[in-house]
This record gives structure tokens, sequence and C-alpha cells, in this order.
């Protein structure tokens, strides 16, 4: 090889290029390379899908997805590293790697001067690597979107050494990467947004819109269980709902703009987002794992605004900053997608590293927008930090994964939500559901890899769409002998005042078009001369998100009649189909407690038991949308307790996604994200609707969608129904 590598310095100095073969050695299959997306391809410009506003998410060409030992045959016609096109006589040379993998001599000499010596297509370890001379002049026409161009501490992750695939995490706990750039100790370096008005991006009638104000409210509805109770009838507790729905409508200043001209739901003014994405890169995310996840961030790179900002943690062993949080405008997207196809597999995983950084950047950022969230994405279980626990351990602390600034206390409610993503099997959906849990985020557990992007798609729908932030919901009794017994309000945080007359709930942000239900239960006294008793009141205080300005909503006061005498009693179907979903949420939390035990067959019967229950109710027998859903998911939470095995693989975290949506009412992923089966689409919200259906025509309604499903196949991955 030393004589192939003279000439290619030679060809370098003349401007030439020159093809160095593969050695016998290097073309034996590899493990891991015969069966692998490109990821290259996967993010390459060349193969993204134009949507109606321009260039959308970056798509898999049936190029980029034809498997091959020697990689995508559009990664021979790009350079996987500045993602342009690699030609004869273009001027650059072009160097071939012993994976045969081609690439422009000056990116793969940039590359591995930062300690990169492995392929970023196929991963391969090189024995032989290209050397940049001191005088080689950088390449024209890069320096605004190269990562070369970065601040040093943003320089994109480093790769740490290969090991067999066959290794578990657990062994690769000490292997650090050959090469680390230094980080700043303040994450303070943020780009700002400056005084620019805000709209959400691709607006394509900024002008109209700004002629509209927005005005962000809520709607207050309430249910008494019954409409009447006999005056000398006492009730110690008696139901009434508090449905709440958050809206963002349009003051009209032109009167002859009709109806059918409203923007779209991503067409409004909205609050910019602080979003960080913390994602595993271990050596089990090796493959299509990886591959999909590009996919996937693609997605969200693509599809978020240019006045919000994206930070990407990954993590392994150890956990690394690809670049500060930075607005995602043409040239910020470009340098987030070219971070974000740079990653490899390799490594343990450390959840809790991950989530310390990404804690970080959001505690110092200079910039503090109000709508800020994490992602967390993992399919391992964190052996740094937590043990596991067997039957003579104590039960894990999965605050430890969680850094104080998160976890440390909050009265208000929860600033920054951890939205966490359990992938596959092999993850530890309990760490994940605590730590979304106690954060103020949803568990999602992703089943089938395909559907990651459908997953990330359903929850950046919601973040985008925020119109409501720092809400408080007040009860407050009425009728001085009427006392609060209890509020029922899921996971959201609620307190009662001493004296019983007044309770609170911090709910804290609502999407556009989200509803929350809670129940209050109040003592009803006995009135013999009363014709009706009031009961409560209900006030809410918000935050709007674009405007700051704070607003307070009451409702009117809840009555019910009180007549000497009551006919038949027929009991309200919105109270009964949300004591419906608190049953079944309860039967789910036992179950699970059961299972833990190991008493699968007591799990399975206090699931059969529930639904026996609700079958009996008034929203059961009038075929209630909500009943139905809730008894297919008993019943398939049922079937994923069959065995030890099948409960360790996907009931543990199909139970515990669930009980995420029902305490926090808001859509989580479980198994395949869009099954019309699924209790989830009885959170989905219009923003979420839009932003899946942009995934799924992404995926499937595309013209290579024939194209890409028939590779997907070839890996096992199912494709959605549309």
């Amino acid at each position: 090889m030393g004589s192939k590598w003279r000439k290619a310095k030679l060809a370098l100095g003349l401007n030439r290029c020159v093809l160095v073969p593969r050695t016998l050695e290097d073309s034996a299959p590899s493990l891991e390379g015969s069966e692998r997306l490109s990821d290259a391809a996967l993010l390459s410009p060349a193969n993204w899908v134009s949507g109606p506003s321009g260039p959308s998410t970056p798509t898999p060409s049936s190029h980029g997805l034809r498997l091959s030992r020697s990689g995508s045959k559009s990664s021979k016609q790009i350079c996987s590293i500045c993602l342009t096109k690699m030609k004869q006589g273009g001027g650059h040379a072009i160097f071939t790697a012993e994976c045969s993998h081609s690439f422009h001599f000056h990116c793969i000499a940039s590359n591995v001067k930062h300690g990169n010596q492995i392929c970023p297509v196929c991963r391969a370890k090189w024995k032989e690597i290209p050397v940049q001379g001191p005088s080689l002049d950088p390449p024209p026409r890069r320096a605004s979107i190269s990562p070369v161009g970065w601040p040093q501490n943003d320089a994109l992750m480093t790769v740490v050494r290969r090991l067999p695939p066959t290794r578990r995490d657990s062994n690769r706990r000490h292997i650090m990467p050959p090469y680390q750039a230094a980080e700043p100790a303040v994450f303070d370096d943020d780009e700002s947004l400056g005084h620019e008005p805000v709209f959400s991006e691709r607006s394509c009638c900024e002008k109209n819109v700004a002629e509209d104000s927005t005005v962000n409210t809520i709607e207050i509805k309430t249910y008494p269980e019954v409409s009447a109770v006999a005056q000398s009838d006492s009730c110690n507790n008696f139901t009434v709902l508090v449905h709440l729905k958050a809206s963002a409508s349009i003051n009209r200043t032109n009167p002859s703009r009709s109806q059918a001209s409203l923007p779209q739901i991503s067409q409004t003014p909205r609050a910019p987002v602080d979003l960080v994405t913390v994602l595993d890169i271990s050596g089990s995310m090796a493959g299509t794992k990886l591959a999909l996840l590009k996919r996937a961030m693609g997605f969200v790179i693509q599809n978020l605004g240019s006045n919000d900002r994206l930070s990407v943690i990954a993590f392994s062993s150890t956990a690394r900053r690809l670049f500060p949080l930075r607005r995602m405008s043409d040239v910020g997207r470009q340098q987030a997608l070219q971070a974000v196809n740079s990653l490899v597999a390799n490594g343990g995983t450390n959840i809790a590293e991950g989530l310390r950084k990404g804690a970080k950047i959001m505690e110092d950022r200079r910039d503090k927008k109000p709508v800020a969230s994490i992602i967390l994405l993992s399919d391992g279980q964190d052996t740094y930090t937590v043990s596991g626990s067997g039957n003579n351990q104590p039960k894990p602390n999965y605050k430890l994964l969680l850094p104080l600034s998160i976890h440390g206390g909050n009265n208000t409610g929860f600033q920054i939500p951890v939205h966490a993503f359990g992938f596959g099997a092999d993850h530890d959906a309990s760490s994940m559901h605590a730590i979304s849990e106690t954060s103020g985020g949803t568990f999602s557990f992703i089943e089938t890899e395909a559907v990651i992007q459908d997953a990330f798609a359903q929850c950046i729908g919601g973040l985008l769409s925020v119109v409501v932030q720092e809400l408080q919901v007040g009860v407050e009794c009425v009728h001085t002998k009427t006392h609060l017994v209890s509020l029922k309000a899921g996971s959201y945080p609620s307190r009662m005042m001493a004296d019983g007359r007044t309770g609170f709930i911090d709910v804290g942000d609502l999407y556009a078009d989200e509803e929350r239900d809670f129940l209050a239960s109040v003592d009803v006294p006995a009135e013999p001369l009363s014709s009706e008793t009031s009961l409560i009141k209900v006030r809410c205080v918000f935050k709007d998100p674009l405007t700051k300005e704070v607003t307070t909503l009451e409702s009117e006061e809840v009555r019910i009649e009180r007549p000497e005498i009551v006919g038949q009693v027929v009991v309200s179907i919105e109270v009964d189909r949300q004591r419906n979903r608190l049953q079944a949420a309860e039967a789910m939390a036992q179950a699970r407690v059961a299972a833990e035990h190991g008493d699968l067959a007591g799990a399975v019967s206090i699931l059969e038991n529930c639904r026996r229950v609700l079958a009996e109710t008034i929203s059961a027998k009038s075929h209630d949308r909500l009943c139905i859903v809730l008894d297919a998911e008993l019943k398939e939470m049922q079937e994923r307790m069959a065995s030890r095995h099948v409960y360790e693989a996907s009931g543990r975290a199909y139970i515990l996604s669930g009980l995420s949506s029902h305490s926090w009412q808001r859509a989580t992923a479980r198994g395949d994200s869009t099954d019309g089966s699924s209790l989830v689409q009885s959170y989905q919200t219009p923003s979420m609707v839009e932003m899946l259906t942009r995934s799924q025509a992404m995926l499937l309604g595309s013209p290579s969608a024939q194209r890409l499903t028939q590779p997907l196949l070839s890996f096992g991955l199912q494709p959605k129904p549309r």
C-alpha cells in the first residue's frame, strides 16, 4: 500500500485522481456492513423530496437503500463528508478507501485530522489513512456550510475505537474516543434570535397573517355528575368534570377575508422553540437503527422553523455536544444535517451524562426562549449510573439519571420536560418512564424501528404549537357547606387548601386544540328549602408564550337542581367517560405492579376485571369511542403479558407508555403510533396529525415509495398502512 499512497500524493499535487483498490483481506464480507442502509445517502440533499414549500425532508432513494457489501451507489456519487457530488475532472482529488467508498481527498483528510479513522459510510476501520499536507488549501465554496469552519468546541463528534459487533455494551464502558475537541465550561454560545418578528417556518402569507392578531385562550366547560339531587339527600363524593381546551383564534382586521383564507396551523404566528435532542449512539445502535435515527433527525431538522433553535447531544460511553443551540435557517439546517450524518455507533450507554449535558445547554443559554424541551432516545440500559435491580438488590434510583436542575423541585411545574423514546426490545423502559415522569415529559415506546420518524413527528408537532404556558387551574367551592374531597389530575401536581374550600392544579403548557379533563369531588349538603345549589367555580390563569401576557378566565358557577323528588337519574356521559379513563389507568398501574412481582396471571386478571366493569358503563352501552379503545388497549396489554419473555420484551414498555399518555393526557407512540385502534389518536392534536401526515407522505407518498418499501422489507421492517 505504500506505493499506492505515493501515487495518491503525486496525483493530488497534479490535480489528478487515482483509484486505490481494495486488498483481498478487505474484500471479505463484514458482519455489519453486509446488511446496512447507507447513512450518507439518507441525508443527502440529492435524495430529498420536495414538498409544497420546497425541500422537505431527506428521503432514502432506491439507490441510497440498495444493499451491498461495498455501500450504496449514491455514496460513490456523493461525498459523504460535504454532501456534494464527486465527478472526474472536477478539480478535486478523489480518495477511494480500502472498503471501496470514495470521498473528496480534502474532505476525508480533514476528517482524519480530527481523529476519525473509520469509514463514515460502512464504519470499517482503515489500516491506511490519507494524510493532508500542510500546504493544501481548503476547497472553495464550502466555508459557509462545512463543519471545519465551526469553532473548535463545535467540532463533530469523533468516533470510538471499533469493537466486534457481538460485544455487549457493558464491555465497552472504558472505551474513549481517540480525539475530542475541548468544550467550553459554560454553554452560553447559543445563537441569538435578535429582535426579529416571530413567525412559523414556511409561512407563505406573512403579510396577511400580520394583518390579523392571534388570541390564545382557553375554553372552560363543566359537567356535574347528575343535573339534579333531591332536597333531602346529601352526597359525599359528588363528581364535577372540569373540561379545558386551548385554542388559538384569529382576530380579523380585514372583514373582507373569508373563512376559507384562514392560515394553516403551520402558518400562524407562534413562539420559537429551543429543542435539545439527546441521542444514543452506543454500539447496539449500529446498522439499521442508526440509519433510521438519522433519517428521523433529518425530518426534525427540516420541519423546524428558522426561528427555532436546535442542539444535538450524542452519547455512548461519554456524551458530546455536536453543536450549540443554532437557528434552523438554511445554513443552520445544512450544518445540523452534516453533524447528524457524522455519527457512528460504538461504545456503552451513559444516559445520565447525555442528560447532564442536555440540561446544561438549557441552563447556560443566554437567550432563554419560553418554549423549551429535551428529546431523549435510547435503545439500551444505563450501566454507568444506575445498576439493575435483582432479587437481593434494592429498587434502582432512576432520579440519579436526571440533573438536579430537572428534578430539584419546582412548585410551579416543570420548566424543561424530557420526552423520552425507548427504542426496541432492549431499552430500560422503567428508567425512561421515570425520566419523563419526573421531568413532566412523555414516554413513548418505539417497538418497530420503521416508525421512529412518525414518533418524532408527533412529538414536534405538539412542541411547535404551544399556545398556553404556566396554566394553573383553581377550583373554588361556592356554597358555604360545600367542601372539596379530591382532585383527580393524573400526573399533574395538585393540592387542596387546609380549609377544603379551594384546590389548585398546575398544568403547565398546552398545545393548540389540546384538551384536559379533571374530576373534582365535593360534598353536597342536604337543602330542604332550596331549588338549586351552587357547587364550584373554576378559574384559569395562564401566560401567552408569544405576547407574555397573563390572562385570567373564570367559568360560570356549577349548579344543580334540588327538587323534592327526583325522577330517573341520568349520569352525564362526559363524566362517565372520564371515570372510565381513570379507572382503566388505575388498572394498568396495578397490573404493572403485579407483573413486576412476577404475578403475570394476577396482572392479566386485574385487566380482565377492569374490562368487565367498563363493559357495563353508560359509555360502553352508548358505544362511546373512548370506551371502545380503552377496552382494546387493555386487551392488548393482556396479550403482552402472555409470558415473562413477552412482558420483558414489549409488555412493560407498552404499559408504561400507556400510563404516560393517560396521566398527562397527551399522545405517545406505542408500537405503531398511527394504528387506528390505538388510544394514541384520542390525544392527538391537529398539529400532531399534520406533522404525522408530512412524515407518512415522505415515507410512502413520494414517487419513490415503491422503491423505498422493498429495501425496508429486506430488513424485516413492515411499512405502515396508509
